[in-house]
Formats: C-alpha cells, sequence, structure tokens
C-alpha cells in the first residue's frame, strides 16, 4: 500500500465511483507491480497526491488486477498516468514521465 498520503491503490470495482464521478480531477496511473518504470514512478505519483490533496485526487490501478479496465482505456503501456476530470479522459502520458508533465496535465484539468 502508497505511503500515508500519497496515491491510493484502486480496483476494478470502485473505479467508476472513485474517477468518473469524482467532482476533482483524478489521476489514475495505469501499472503493474513488476513494472520497473512503475515503480520509479511510484515516489513522483506519492508527491503529487500530497501536493494535490483537496484540489485533485491520484489513485493506482494494476492492470494486472483489472484488465478489462485497461482495455477499456487502451492501456497498451506502461506506466499511464491518466487525468481524468467530468467522468472523461482529459489527458495521457505514457512511460516515465517527468513529475513536471504529469503535474501540468492535472492543473490543465483544474483550470477548465
Amino acid at each position: 500500500m502508497a505511503k500515508e498520503g500519497g496515491a491510493r491503490l484502486i480496483g476494478a470495482e470502485p473505479f467508476d465511483r472513485e474517477v468518473l464521478e469524482a467532482q476533482e480531477p483524478v489521476l489514475v496511473d495505469f501499472y503493474a507491480s513488476w513494472c520497473g518504470p512503475c515503480r520509479a514512478l511510484a515516489p513522483t505519483l506519492d508527491a503529487l497526491a500530497v501536493e494535490l490533496a483537496g484540489r485533485a485526487k491520484v489513485v493506482k490501478l494494476d492492470v494486472d488486477q483489472a484488465p478489462e479496465l485497461a482495455r477499456r482505456y487502451q492501456v497498451a503501456f506502461i506506466p499511464c498516468p491518466v487525468v481524468f476530470s467530468g467522468g472523461e479522459e482529459a489527458d495521457r502520458l505514457v512511460g516515465l514521465a517527468p513529475k513536471h508533465k504529469i503535474a501540468g496535465a492535472v492543473e490543465l484539468a483544474l483550470a477548465a
């Protein structure tokens, strides 16, 4: 589990409620536990979760545990941080994106 205040792990069952029905933008990290770049990105996402607290949510979804959601959102490569706003995909980054790019994508969703 993520450290206190970091990105929260979610599964397929609460995805609609946690992401699509959220009032605030949600950054979803589609990842896998065996993925090296995903593990390298985890501290960045935990830091963003703390920095964005109260304005946006940051959650992690293991594609091996929720393959139907990975297919639904056409996640072909991981890590794949996706920003959702108003129940729709607002932006997507693929791979080990730098913190400022991920934060920028969330900020754009917050400004919309």
